[in-house]
């Protein structure tokens, strides 16, 4: 899973910026860091910032925290790679960044809920991980909606290629929404079969109740 690590000429980013995700040595220093910034509500609109603008701004979702994470690895020549996780609306998908540690596989996460959060790298393969978030994966009337999760999306196959329209997602101004469309379009495997789907339970009331806590209000 070794990768050149991302050097500081290739960034394009300040020796500040660089040194603050340097500094992020683990994975556990990466979700400490991405925990201890407040949640981006996207007040003024959608966004898909790249890693100078999200920590510019000091607010991030999920996208936004996969992609800090992304570059901080790479930095410690650890694939970026990203897992996009897809449920069925209302619901909203969720994206994290992945590691692997000894051979096993984890997540580095940014959510507003309790759920949802960072894995230990303790998971055989990325299915296994995938699963580990399925039974926490509910609305509030306590459907169940994960469906399907994509193929590890790495980021540093992405270069200046024309398919990214040239844009680089740690220093760009742009809105990296076509990053997020090409991670949705990105090879996916579903997780169950139409049977199964039929035969789903609800969650529980005190599940629901719990997974009513949040980190930050809007």
């Amino acid at each position: 899973m070794k990768v050149q690590p991302l050097r500081l000429g290739d960034t394009g980013l300040s020796q500040e910026e660089w040194q603050k995700l340097k500094k992020l040595s683990n994975p556990k220093k990466i979700q400490n860091f991405l925990n201890s910034l407040p949640f981006n509500f996207e007040k003024g609109g959608e966004t898909h910032s790249s890693v100078r603008f999200a920590l510019k701004r000091g607010r991030i979702h999920c996208f936004e925290g996969a992609l800090i994470a992304a570059a901080a690895l790479w930095i410690q020549g650890k694939r970026p790679l990203l897992l996009d996780l897809v449920t069925v609306r209302p619901d909203l998908d969720h994206v994290v960044a992945l590691f692997k540690e000894n051979g096993r596989w984890g997540a580095i996460s940014k959510t507003n809920h309790a759920v949802l959060r960072y894995r230990e790298p303790v998971y055989r393969n990325v299915r296994e991980l995938v699963m580990s978030y399925f039974h926490e994966y509910f609305l509030d009337n306590g459907r169940k909606t994960l469906r399907s999760f994509s193929k590890p999306f790495d980021l540093s196959k992405l270069g200046r290629d024309p398919a990214s329209h040239g844009v680089n997602w740690i220093i760009t101004k742009e809105n990296l929404a076509y990053l997020a469309r090409r991670l949705d379009r990105s090879p996916h495997t579903k997780i169950l079969s139409p049977k199964q789907i039929r035969n789903l339970r609800e969650a529980d009331k005190v599940e629901i109740q719990a997974g009513e806590i949040v980190e930050y209000r809007k």
